[in-house]
């Protein structure tokens, strides 16, 4: 059979991406060793990853999301033969993303990194400690054989250097208590120019959360831009303290929120961490100069924040919000759908799209990479946003993982699990609660909200903006802004968020 009539037939059945429609395929052995200087801070128990990918530009590690070219094999693994090393041959009990294995990967030239998960105390596989091999460039057209390395160790966080800027590492007795072991929250801190100036002075507070999994070393890309940080300097900008919360949690991002998972976060924040910081850094220590601000999951925790705690903030800013109510949970309406991956009408549910509405990625594609990166082979301790999610909406499951609120290989809903959610379903706790919570929150929202953005929010703010339009007594003065054709975060800035603080502490003042 030629080509042509080859791939004629692999469309007519349906089979395009598979393996058997692939014109060659080989079978691949990796021969992984690791480096002497690295046998000493090997542990002999972890989770390891193969990464191939077809981008030259990029460490395949880091690719961690859907995208044609990247692709994940891992496997748990205890007892380590580090002085030995290890032949991989055959997929057999590895979790993977691609529909091929290693018996038969297709021709084509690959960029290949392996990464030794080791280190426990932290989610995400880009944590300090653990190994990883250099990128190796490879090319498939015969059954053949790569040796690698674990050569590389991934170093500690790292804050810049800077006259304005501190960092905190701060024990939470909460948290320690409820782990039963040290949980330590860290935070990084931008002061205002003129602080050192003014000893006596206290100062209102920012509180940015940020995007999903952002850490609190995110600082050093503020204080890099020159822009910015001439602005921030000039008499122009406001006096101010910038805290950049970490966003490091148990099961992914914290979310800065109470869980019957991951703990008192939110407790902890509220009573612990920033009247530590406010005490430490001459904060006003009062509801009427504190902000909370964020983009995407920022976006949805400094909302959360603001709701949930309406006396403690003064104003929110939130940006591309992540879904804030669940009839609307990105495209899946959680308490009525029965897949989550299959829509109503039998078509793959899409995730993410460009802002001309050209879908990027499902749902299902989505979690499968979410599935390979957790160590129960499931999106529920991936680390990832799905992962984070249910930890945080969810209650208590088996194997001390939250309660799945949808299969991981078929999408099925559980909809009992959706009641669960329900306690933080942000439309359903404003309108049983509006009684008492809406006159705590008047003049301290403000919502903007791309009308094409890229990961489906926007229905569920609008829902929302909807609901608000109908209170009374009284009749919400929330400020929500959709912009059209504007996709994910796009009009979120640090310099906008710190004028539109300067522009509410001008008002307070009169």
């Amino acid at each position: 059979m030629n080509i042509k009539t080859l791939i004629t037939c692999c469309i007519i059945l349906g089979y395009v991406s598979n393996v058997a429609c692939q014109e060659k395929a080989f079978e691949l052995t990796i021969n992984l060793s690791v480096a002497e200087a690295m046998q000493k801070s090997m542990v002999a128990d972890g989770r390891l990853f193969v990464f191939l990918n077809q981008s030259p530009d990029r460490e395949p590690r880091t690719q961690t999301w859907p995208s044609k070219g990247n692709y994940i094999f891992a496997k748990n693994m205890i007892g380590f033969p580090a002085d030995k090393g290890l032949k991989i041959k055959g997929s057999e009990g590895w979790s993977k993303t691609p529909e091929w294995a290693f018996e038969n990967i297709p021709e084509g030239e690959y960029y290949m990194q392996v990464l030794w998960d080791q280190d426990m105390a932290e989610s995400r596989i880009s944590a300090p400690g653990n190994l990883y091999s250099e990128k190796k460039k490879i090319t498939v057209n015969k059954a053949s054989t790569v040796d690698i390395a674990l050569e590389k160790i991934i170093g500690p966080y790292e804050v810049v250097k800077h006259d304005l800027v501190k960092t905190v590492n701060f024990k939470s007795d909460t948290l320690s208590k409820w782990w039963g072991k040290p949980i330590y929250l860290k935070a990084s801190i931008l002061l205002p120019a003129k602080y050192e100036d003014n000893p006596d002075q206290a100062y209102p507070i920012r509180y940015n959360v940020a995007g999903y999994g952002g850490r609190y070393t995110r600082i050093n890309r503020v204080v890099n831009d020159k822009d910015f940080m001439s602005w921030w300097q000039s008499d122009q900008a406001p006096q101010v303290i910038n805290v950049f919360l970490d966003g490091e949690g148990p099961f992914g991002d914290c979310y800065q929120m109470d869980s019957d998972n991951s703990g008192p976060y939110g407790f902890s924040l509220i009573h612990e961490l920033i009247p530590h910081i406010e005490k430490n850094y001459r904060g006003t220590n009062t509801s009427e100069t504190r902000f909370v601000d964020g983009c995407s999951t920022g976006g949805w925790v400094s909302l959360g924040l603001q709701l949930y705690y309406p006396n403690f903030f003064n104003g929110v800013f939130s940006y591309s919000p992540d879904a804030i109510e669940f009839e609307d949970y990105q495209l899946i309406n959680i308490y009525k759908d029965k897949n989550a991956y299959i829509n109503e009408y039998g078509y793959l549910r899409p995730v993410m799209r460009s802002v001309f509405g050209e879908p990027m990625m499902s749902v299902k594609e989505f979690i499968q990479y979410e599935n390979v990166l957790g160590t129960s082979n499931t999106y529920l301790n991936s680390g990832g946003q799905f992962s984070a999610h249910t930890a945080l909406y969810s209650t208590k499951g088996a194997n001390n993982l939250p309660q799945p609120l949808f299969d991981p290989v078929s999408g099925e809903i559980d909809n009992s699990v959706a009641e669960s959610w329900k306690k933080y379903d942000f439309k359903i706790y404003a309108e049983k609660h509006w009684e008492t919570l809406g006159p705590k929150i008047q003049g301290k929202i403000f919502i903007w909200m791309g009308d094409m953005d890229h990961f489906y929010l926007n229905p569920a703010t609008r829902v929302f903006d909807e609901f608000l339009k109908t209170t009374k007594n009284p009749t919400s003065d929330a400020e929500i802004v959709f912009s059209p054709m504007e996709g994910h975060c796009s009009q979120f800035s640090h310099r906008v968020v710190l004028e539109q603080i300067q522009s509410r502490l001008k008002k307070l003042k009169k």
